[in-house]
């Protein structure tokens, strides 16, 4: 199948969601998780991913995605030659209170492909996300940002990281304490944002760099 990185991405939260919660996710919560501004743009990827034969829609359910093939683990970074690393970008991240799907609906662009040098990053990035609010300029996070992410389940307090929580992304300071977790901000703007025993939440990886567009 000739999927985007985007597509693919969704199509490992469909399998995934399916697997562990037993349905797959709303277009709403696929707009959160991936930083879209509205559900246009996750009806989209859908029907590119139902053309592919991907999934099958159900008409008339809001949940009606069924997987028709295994997900295959996507293309993400690339070593174009020696250092140079070829990198999606996949959405945005929320620096700031995280992303939600209430904006006005737009359509996606392309998918975008940035070449860069690998040592610009430490660990090294499967994907690059775009950088949306200022919660985390102590850090020298600022809007319009690119970090690097490196895909991992795993971190340890005090590590930045890109977190899921309820669906929607975001990237803050990891603080785990005795019986609570935390994602802080770098910017006294903004409040603490503590992690609720019933909320759903997952690391989905490390912070490990950035490029700073021109503009």
């Amino acid at each position: 199948m000739d999927l985007s990185p985007t597509q693919h991405a969704i199509l490992d939260m469909i399998a995934d969601r399916i697997e562990h919660e037993g349905m797959p996710p709303s277009q709403t919560e696929i707009a959160r998780a991936f930083g879209f501004s509205g559900v246009r743009a996750a009806q989209y990827h859908l029907d590119a991913l139902e053309a592919a034969g991907a999934i099958e829609r159900l008409p008339g359910r809001a949940r009606g995605i069924r997987l028709r093939v295994a997900p295959q683990p996507a293309a993400l970074a690339e070593v174009v030659s020696g250092d140079a690393l070829r990198l999606p970008v996949l959405g945005q991240v929320a620096a700031g209170t995280p992303i939600g799907a209430h904006a006005p609906d737009d359509m996606p662009t392309p998918d975008d492909y940035i070449v860069l040098d690998r040592v610009l990053f430490s660990p090294s990035p499967d994907y690059l996300l775009k950088v949306k609010g200022d919660s985390m300029r102590d850090e020298g996070i600022f809007e319009g940002d690119l970090i690097g992410v490196h895909r991992t389940r795993d971190a340890q307090s005090g590590q930045i990281v890109v977190a899921r929580l309820d669906d929607a992304i975001t990237v803050k300071l990891l603080k785990i304490g005795k019986d609570r977790i935390r994602l802080l901000p770098r910017n006294p703007d903004y409040a603490p944002i503590e992690v609720l025993p019933d909320q759903d939440f997952a690391i989905e990886g490390l912070y490990c760099g950035l490029v700073r567009p021109n503009r």
